[in-house]
């Protein structure tokens, strides 16, 4: 009797977990050369008399528009009997059928061969799916649970790689509609390397076919050099679903370069295999994607949650969540020993000179730049802008407000490692979503009132510039400005390939973009003489007729040559005298291994 009962209690409720899952897909790729998967997609507990399925317009960690939807045919839809249904089309991302019986079966085609963070690629050495470019979703069904089944081809050698729970055999779980479409998938003939960490295992996927298993090694060394180097900013790591997290590295010639980070994984594709300078190349993507998660999976924008998939999602946090995730990414290198401090400087002083000689700043604050991200966010317009001008990346800009803020720190004897430990414990870790606002009073507690003022108020809301010279001084480094003459535009085999930056000599004098340069002078110009080192047999302040081709006829203008500023960052000689021992603590104090 007691067995009956066991048994039927046992049937009862795993009838029950089944009745919660009302989207199930099966993905086959028969098609595969010709980059297609067949979905069939069966939804059940349909409640409302239309039934509408779509496809997603945005996927997260991007914040621009991506319309799926292009990417799908051969659409049909049939009730939970068998019997064809007629779909209507509202609009073009969406579909919607009437008469059903409380469940649509539908089936489709999906082309997919952009195997980036955001799209989907399917051939005969990997399904990469992104599952927002993937998965067709009914909204109605949103907050309930999900299945997903993959029948491989046996000729393939096909494995699947997802931070989906697996059930049994190739099906997975998703919770809801929010964490399938946060799961991506790699499905291919990879490798894995995995090590525990605190009772967590973390795993790198590697899809390279030219790799050795000694180069998987090598690299998987670094790998593991990050995650302990980040761990240690943070005092631990973040409690992972199911206990896992997934590096998944597809380095295929196939592919592209990209980072996408996700709750409890990152696709990490790129087309340069660990052979072909991967190993030194990628390891970049590897630090910044998994700092994520933390720093926006778990320490997250307000305005980041839920996660719209019917539209773009704007944030005006990205200076923060993508700018700081940039400061840790190559810091955590340096500090790792995985790149040298020269190396380290070197990055850190190209990315000085992009953000504060940009002219961008005196547009929009940095809030106003993480809300240009759905514009510029792998975003795509056949009209020209004028961003050389009025842009700065917020991954840059933010991670040079995360050198400040680390130097501002350090002068009052506190870091910023420390800071952002104890935000993560006051919203990373709960999971409670953050506001700009809420990120100035955590650091008015940590630092005082005043300090947490004067950064906003300088440095967010507005877009001063730090005293960069002392603050950089006191760590050990020195800032050194200098003027040099300059065109102001980009040329390329004579022609002007972007908009001349506002105040240069070739902004004042008219210059415009596909302007072809003739003749600076009396020197008669050339594809392979720089315009720069034309100008520089000048002096500053001269005037100069310059002629030029536009719209297929010559004309003169008049240049006068000028100068731009540039700043050069290096380290104090060991045996300087202002290279005193506070300094060199400070400096190993920031740069060194925290492990």
């Amino acid at each position: 009797m007691v067995r009956i009962i066991f048994g039927l209690t046992f049937v009862l409720s795993s009838f029950v977990f089944q009745a919660q899952i009302s989207s199930k897909y099966i993905l086959s790729f028969e098609n595969a050369v010709h980059h297609e998967a067949n979905i069939q997609a069966n939804f059940t507990n349909l409640k409302s008399e239309t039934a509408t399925f779509r496809m997603s317009r945005s996927s997260p960690g991007r914040y621009a528009l991506h319309e799926f939807a292009k990417n799908v045919y051969n659409v049909k839809v049939t009730d939970g009997k068998g019997n064809e249904l007629i779909a209507t089309r509202p609009d073009p991302y969406s579909w919607e059928v009437k008469g059903h019986d409380g469940t649509i079966q539908v089936s489709y085609t999906l082309f997919a061969n952009h195997g980036d963070g955001t799209y989907a690629q399917i051939d005969e050495t990997h399904a990469h799916l992104n599952a927002p470019a993937t998965f067709m979703y009914v909204p109605e069904l949103e907050h309930q649970e999900m299945e997903v089944t993959f029948k491989l081809r046996d000729d393939l050698d096909w494995k699947v790689a997802t931070q989906l729970k697996q059930q049994q055999d190739q099906t997975y779980y998703a919770r809801d509609l929010q964490y399938l479409m946060d799961s991506p998938i790699e499905i291919a003939n990879f490798r894995t390397r995995s090590f525990d960490l605190k009772g967590q295992n973390i795993v790198l996927v590697l899809h390279d076919e030219e790799a050795s298993d000694s180069e998987l090694d090598m690299y998987f060394e670094k790998v593991k050099k990050v995650v302990l180097e980040q761990m240690m900013v943070f005092g631990e790591l973040p409690t992972f679903d199911y206990g896992e997290y997934l590096f998944l590295a597809c380095y295929m010639p196939n592919a592209s370069g990209d980072g996408m980070e996700h709750r409890n994984s990152t696709s990490i594709p790129s087309s340069r295999s660990l052979t072909q300078g991967g190993m030194d190349g990628n390891i970049g993507t590897v630090a910044h994607e998994f700092f994520h998660c933390w720093n926006v999976e778990r320490l997250r924008p307000k305005s980041l949650e839920p996660f719209d998939f019917s539209k773009a999602n704007m944030s005006g946090d990205l200076w923060f969540a993508e700018g700081f995730t940039s400061y840790y990414d190559d810091l955590s290198l340096v500090r790792s020993g995985i790149i040298s401090r020269e190396e380290y400087l070197k990055g850190l002083a190209g990315t000085f000179n992009y953000v504060w000689t940009s002219p961008g700043r005196q547009f929009f604050n940095p809030i106003e730049m993480s809300y240009q991200a759905p514009f510029v966010d792998a975003a795509r317009s056949v009209d020209e802008t004028n961003r050389e001008n009025t842009f700065i990346s917020y991954y840059s800009y933010g991670s040079m407000l995360g050198l400040a803020l680390d130097m501002f720190l350090r002068a009052e004897d506190l870091t910023l490692d420390a800071y952002m430990r104890s935000i993560w414990k006051q919203y990373g870790k709960p999971e409670t979503p953050y506001t700009v606002a809420q990120l100035q009073q955590s650091l008015s507690d940590f630092a005082g009132q005043q300090f947490a003022n004067d950064f906003f108020g300088n440095y967010i809301h507005k877009s001063g510039m730090p005293d960069f010279e002392s603050l950089l001084k006191n760590m050990g480094i020195i800032l050194e400005t200098k003027d040099a003459i300059d065109f102001g535009a980009m040329v390329r085999s004579q022609r002007l390939v972007n908009n001349p930056k506002m105040g240069s000599s070739a902004y004042k004098a008219g210059f415009q973009k596909g302007d072809k340069l003739l003749q600076v002078g009396a020197v008669m110009l050339d594809g392979n003489v720089s315009i720069n080192s034309v100008l520089s047999t000048f002096k500053t302040g001269d005037k100069v007729a310059v002629k030029v081709e536009r719209h297929g006829s010559e004309k003169e203008l008049s240049l006068i040559i000028g100068t731009e500023i540039s700043y050069k960052l290096h380290y104090m000689e060991g045996s300087a005298k202002e290279f005193t021992k506070k300094i060199k603590e400070q400096q190993a104090d920031w740069l060194n291994s925290k492990v």
